[in-house]
C-alpha cells in the first residue's frame, strides 16, 4: 500500500533521540528552547512556543487572545475539526465562513459576511499548505482591530508574497504529525511577534504555573505560583530533539513536495481531475495534494468509486475535509444543517487526496496517475453502455 502521507526517519533522527535519552533531561529542558528557537529562525517569527500537538496549539491560541463563552470566531468550513474545536474548548461559538471553490482557501468575501459585534476573532487555514489572502483577511480585520490566526498546520515552509508562513498573523499555529512536512511524533507550536502572547502560552501549556522545572532549577528554588489556569501541553526534549534534526532536511523535502505536485499536474491536463488552483503570489508546501473530479469525470464515475477502486490496487487515497459542522456533534448538539456553506458542500463531494510524501518515487507518482485515468475511463464506458 502506498500510503497518503508517511513520515522519513533516518540514523540522524535516531541518534539525535539517543542523546537525549542520555542526557539529564528528558522534558522542560534545554532542547525545547533550542527547537522553539530554530523554528522561529527558520520561518521568521520572533517567538515560538512548543506544545504537544497542533491542537493544543490551537487551544492555547484561542486561551492567549482571552476568547470565552459568547464570543464568535469565523473559521472555514473546510478543515479538520481540531480548528473549530479550539474555540469550543474555550466556551467560544466557531462561525463557518464559506471557501473559495478554486482553493478551498477561507472566502474573505465570506469572512465579511460574517461580521458581527460578538466577533473576536478570525482563523485562516492554510489548507493542504497553501497561505490564504492575508493581504485581504487583514484589511478586513483592521476594520474592527481582530487578531488574526493562521492555522498553518498544512504549511511550515510555504510563503506569501515572499514571506514565510509564521509572519503573516498575530498568532501562527503547526503540527509536527507524522504527516506533516516535519514531525516530532506528535507535537505543534504557536509562533508570534507578540512577547505577552507568547509568555501565556508558555504557561498555559505548563498549568499556569510562574516558573518551570528548569527556571527552578537554575534558581535553586522550589517556589512557583499558579497565575492562571493551564493544562500539561509541554512537548518533552526527545521529540525536539526529533525536531530540530527533521527541520535541518525541511528545505529538501518541500522541493520534493512541489516537484511531486508538478507531476500530479502534469498528468491531470487531461482534464479528468482538477487540481486546487495554486495563487501566483506563494510558494506551496504541498502537505496535501487535493483533487476534484471534473464535471465530465462525474458523469461516469463517482468520488466513492474512485476512492474504492485506488485503496484495492493498494494506492491510499484519502479525503480532506468534510465540512465541519456537517459532523454529527455540530448537527446534533449544535444545531448546524446542511446549506450553510454552499462552496464547500460542493467541493466535499468530489474532492480527493491523492498521496503525498518526499519518499514518492517518480514511479509511484506515475503508476497513481495510470491507474486514477483508468478508473475514471473505465467508469465512464461503463456509465455509457
Amino acid at each position: 500500500m502506498i500510503p497518503y502521507a508517511r513520515q522519513h526517519i533516518d540514523d540522524e533522527d535516531i541518534a539525535a533521540v539517543v542523546a537525549v535519552l542520555r542526557s539529564d533531561w528528558l522534558t522542560t529542558g534545554p532542547g525545547v528552547e533550542a527547537f522553539e528557537n530554530n523554528v522561529a529562525a527558520f520561518t521568521g517569527a520572533t517567538y515560538g512556543v512548543a506544545v504537544s500537538s497542533g491542537t493544543a496549539a490551537l487551544h492555547a491560541a484561542m486561551h492567549a487572545l482571552g476568547i470565552g463563552p459568547g464570543d464568535e470566531v469565523i473559521v472555514p468550513a473546510i478543515t479538520f475539526a481540531a480548528t473549530s474545536n479550539a474555540i469550543l474548548s474555550v466556551g467560544g461559538i466557531p462561525d463557518f465562513a464559506d471557501v473559495d471553490p478554486e482553493t478551498l482557501l477561507i472566502s474573505p468575501e465570506s469572512v465579511a459576511q460574517k461580521l458581527s459585534s460578538h466577533t473576536k476573532a478570525i482563523v485562516a487555514v492554510d489548507y493542504a499548505g497553501q497561505p490564504c489572502d492575508y493581504d485581504e483577511l487583514h484589511r478586513i480585520a483592521s476594520d474592527r482591530t481582530l487578531p488574526i490566526v493562521a492555522d498553518a498546520c498544512h504549511a511550515l515552509g510555504a510563503t506569501y508574497n515572499g514571506c514565510k508562513v509564521g509572519t503573516l498573523a498575530d498568532l501562527t499555529v503547526l503540527s509536527f504529525h507524522p504527516v506533516k512536512q516535519i514531525t516530532t511524533a506528535e507535537g505543534g507550536m504557536v509562533l508570534t511577534h507578540d512577547r505577552e502572547l507568547a509568555d501565556r502560552i508558555r504557561r498555559f501549556r505548563n498549568h499556569g504555573l510562574s516558573h518551570t522545572a528548569r527556571e527552578r532549577e537554575a534558581a535553586r528554588s522550589w517556589e512557583y505560583d499558579m497565575v492562571d489556569i493551564g493544562y500539561n501541553f509541554r512537548l518533552s526534549d526527545l521529540q525536539c530533539a526529533l525536531g530540530i534534526s527533521q527541520l535541518a532536511k525541511l528545505p529538501g523535502w518541500l522541493d520534493r513536495r512541489r516537484a511531486i505536485a508538478a507531476r500530479y499536474d502534469c498528468a491531470f491536463q487531461d482534464g479528468l481531475l482538477v487540481p486546487l488552483r495554486v495563487q501566483k503570489n506563494v510558494q506551496h508546501a504541498y502537505h496535501l495534494y487535493v483533487a476534484s473530479l471534473s464535471p465530465a469525470a462525474q458523469a461516469g464515475c463517482t468520488r466513492q468509486q474512485l476512492f474504492t477502486e485506488l485503496r484495492s490496487r493498494g494506492i491510499g487515497a484519502n479525503v480532506h475535509y468534510k465540512p465541519v459542522y456537517l459532523h454529527s456533534y455540530y448537527r446534533t448538539r449544535l444545531g448546524f444543517e446542511p446549506g450553510l456553506c454552499p462552496a464547500a458542500e460542493e467541493a466535499y463531494e468530489s474532492m480527493i487526496s491523492l498521496p503525498m510524501f518526499p519518499d514518492l518515487t517518480d514511479a509511484d507518482v506515475d503508476r497513481i496517475c495510470r491507474d486514477v485515468a483508468a478508473i475514471v475511463r473505465n467508469a465512464l464506458v461503463c456509465g455509457n453502455r
